[in-house]
């Protein structure tokens, strides 16, 4: 049977490369999704290397396992929240590791998935848990959430112009009938939304909130800049940490984050000498 998960790995090559694998080295994909990175990495280990598959969607987990059985004891998957990055690699046995590969945001097979509720292309339950076994809806959020808070969200993770509108559009909607439904919401955001604007930036005019919406359920960006800490005290000396990032959310977390590990003295500049002794993770 065909893998569900099974799509093109963005910057596969890319990936291998800046990981430099050392063939018995530990190694962990921290994104593991359908497995692309995974089996790429463990193409490049030898019986001595090790590849930790981190998910919190149990059906990256299964489809994962399936598709990498093959490497046998070279592979381990664990179901976690990969902000507890350092916690999922104690409990697959690993203390410090050789390199760490992060790809961030939703997977191709949760978009795709219309049952997951993740995309305002299909009509489906609104839920756009990663892990479907615990956490807010999506549902609870945009019915349960005040208007403020809601325009707050939609504004920061969505960086949409028109927050406030949509908030406001969501909250009388939600006064008449529960919003239920992909689609329920997606055509309040619709209407809500100028249609000058939405001709102007030829996207569908969801597309911000929706985002915004998910990167809320999941707790993603706090996510990320948890995992990649942790992440970062995992590496033996010399080891890599490489991050794919697709929108400027992630991209400004990520490189603040590289940039403070990789600084150390905290110190004011103006102090002759260090004394508070930070050093660089990086």
């Amino acid at each position: 049977m065909e893998n569900p998960f099974h799509h093109v790995s963005v910057l596969a090559e890319e990936c291998i490369a800046y990981l430099n694998i050392r063939p018995q080295g530990v190694y962990i994909d921290a994104t593991m999704g359908g497995g692309g990175h995974s089996e790429r990495i463990l193409e490049c280990l030898s019986d001595g290397g090790r590849l930790i598959g981190i998910d919190r969607d149990g059906e990256a987990i299964a489809a994962s396992q399936a598709r990498l059985s093959r490497f046998g004891s070279r592979f381990t998957a664990v179901k976690a929240n990969f902000a507890d990055i350092g916690a999922a690699a104690a409990r697959a046995g690993a203390e410090k590791v050789d390199g760490v590969l992060f790809d961030l945001g939703v997977s191709s097979h949760q978009l795709d998935t219309a049952r997951r509720g993740f995309s305002y292309m299909n009509d489906a339950p609104l839920d756009m848990r990663m892990d479907t076994d615990v956490g807010q809806t999506a549902a609870e959020l945009v019915n349960e959430l005040d208007e403020q808070a809601l325009a707050r969200i939609l504004s920061e993770y969505g960086e949409e112009r028109f927050a406030a509108r949509i908030a406001a559009a969501v909250c009388a909607a939600r006064a008449r009938k529960r919003i239920e439904t992909t689609k329920e919401l997606s055509d309040i955001i619709t209407a809500a939304v100028p249609a000058a604007a939405a001709r102007a930036e030829k996207q569908h005019p969801a597309k911000r909130s929706f985002q915004a919406i998910r990167i809320a359920v999941n707790g993603e960006l706090e996510a990320a800049g948890n995992g990649i800490r942790s992440a970062a005290a995992l590496l033996k000396p010399g080891g890599r940490l490489c991050v794919i990032s697709f929108h400027s959310l992630e991209d400004r977390l990520v490189k603040r984050l590289f940039q403070e590990l990789s600084r150390g003295c905290t110190c004011p500049r103006d102090f002759p000498v260090c004394i508070c002794g930070a050093k660089p993770t990086l």
